[in-house]
């Protein structure tokens, strides 16, 4: 029987369609493909690598917050890093032959460090900061093989899979957005500025990875910014129900007001006289910075300080003492006071100055007057510890209150907070509330 006209048209249709798709397929293959391996220069080759400068460099990189899970074997991995699409696991960066990094190559290394291969071909996801590191050179990531090949101990671990479902959970694709968002070169000096300048330019962008928390993303979960050619790099940012701080220099919610002495301190101790550290960043504190050359840290704090303000301006505030007054008198305006007064006064006091470097004062407080809530709800419902450093060796903890009060009370306590001694921030809303307790209660039940 013949095929009529008709047939044969839609046929011709059908196999364009498929021979497109296949060409598609075979352009995403070849993009998916895994990155070729770095050629290394001949002077790299024949350096001998520094292992106790590479110990020095994993410190400054933060290594151990993400790579030893909490009562885990140091940097076996396995421990858990949120994400939109699920929790994805720390690897094994022990020189176990199996299951750790004992078999890589330097080329190996810099690719993954760079592109975020694995030695096998597999795509690592961007939960890995190598858009930062992509900016290390190559010495700094050969003496940090070398410290984690020679100087640390092997565990035989294996790694653990993602908890993303499948088909998300397919890494291929990743080549994609690595096409469309890593930007692999190497940090470049700026020729105008001085060396401290440019040491702490480095740092920030590259080991110390500050733009991973402090710079919001994209709806594809890009930085939206991995150098100062945007203000909003290192603006502030949303991540795993936490506000990262603005780090630039905005008037309350930035960095305008602290001196680099207080941007070293911070980074010494986890605490100056404007503000402390909690949560993840009190995991870089403890684990990474304190541990840091303190000329270092200064370059740090001389780039920091460089940067000028976001545009993107949120709370503010204008000291009074009428909140004060209020409380000292009993005369308390609303819920959010009352509760104050039960619960929080008795440390941070009528005028919400805390006390000295031990209790955070609350007025004034750039996570306080951050625009949004997700770190003082946090706080309120999960608690808070601050580091212990040697500069400053006390763990003064707060209690968590998310067995407490109800979504409505944690509200009006947030709102009156953020209203309070001169606070101007938006009001809390219950849903906010309910958002940020979820991940409290997931962050009790990981740590049960």
């Amino acid at each position: 029987m013949r095929m009529s006209f008709s047939s044969q048209r839609w046929l011709r249709v059908v196999l364009i369609i498929l021979l497109a798709l296949a060409v598609l397929l075979a352009v995403a293959l070849a993009w998916a493909l895994p990155a070729p391996l770095p050629a290394i220069s001949s002077e790299i080759a024949a350096r001998q690598p520094d292992p106790e400068h590479g110990r020095y460099l994993a410190v400054a990189g933060d290594c151990n917050a993400c790579h030893t899970q909490p009562g885990g074997a140091f940097f076996a991995g396995g421990r858990a890093l949120a994400t939109p699409l699920g929790a994805v696991y720390s690897t094994n960066i022990t020189p176990d032959p199996d299951h750790g990094i004992g078999r890589y190559t330097l080329p190996e290394f810099i690719r993954l460090m760079r592109q975020g291969v694995a030695r096998d071909g597999r795509r690592i996801y961007p939960a890995m900061p190598y858009t930062a590191y992509a900016k290390v050179k190559d010495a700094d990531l050969q003496d940090i093989l070398a410290y984690l090949q020679h100087g640390v101990r092997p565990v035989a671990k294996a790694d653990r899979g993602s908890d993303i479902p499948w088909p998300l959970s397919i890494r291929w694709p990743i080549a994609f957005w690595n096409k469309a968002f890593l930007d692999d070169r190497r940090f470049k000096p700026d020729l105008t500025r001085g060396p401290v300048w440019n040491r702490g330019a480095e740092l920030v962008q590259g080991l110390g990875h500050c733009g991973t928390c402090h710079t919001p993303r994209g709806l594809a979960f890009q930085e939206k910014a991995v150098t100062n050619s945007s203000d909003l790099y290192l603006s502030g940012a949303e991540l795993d129900g936490q506000s990262a701080a603005n780090l630039r220099g905005n008037d309350w919610t930035g960095l305008k007001r602290s001196t680099p002495a207080d941007i070293v301190q911070l980074l010494k101790t986890g605490r100056n006289r404007h503000r402390s550290v909690a949560g993840q960043m009190a995991e870089v504190v403890e684990f990474s910075t304190q541990h840091m050359r303190d000329a270092d840290l200064f370059a740090i704090a001389t780039y920091l300080k460089s940067l000028s303000a976001a545009s993107r301006q949120s709370g503010r505030f204008v000291a009074n003492d009428v909140t004060a007054r209020q409380l000292e008198s009993g005369h308390l305006p609303n819920r959010g006071a009352r509760i104050y007064i039960d619960s929080c006064a008795a440390c941070h006091r009528y005028n919400g100055q805390g006390a000295g470097l031990t209790i955070p004062n609350l007025a004034g407080n750039s996570a306080v007057l951050h625009n949004s809530p997700d770190t003082i709800l946090s706080v309120i419902l999960g608690g808070a510890r601050l580091p212990s450093t040697a500069g400053e060796p006390s763990r003064t903890a707060m209690p968590a209150y998310y067995w407490r009060y109800p979504d409505k009370d944690i509200a009006e306590l947030a709102t009156f907070v953020r209203n309070a001694w001169g606070n101007r921030a938006p009001a809390v809303s219950e849903d906010q509330v309910k958002d940020s307790r979820k991940l409290v209660l997931e962050r009790v039940r990981q740590q049960h």
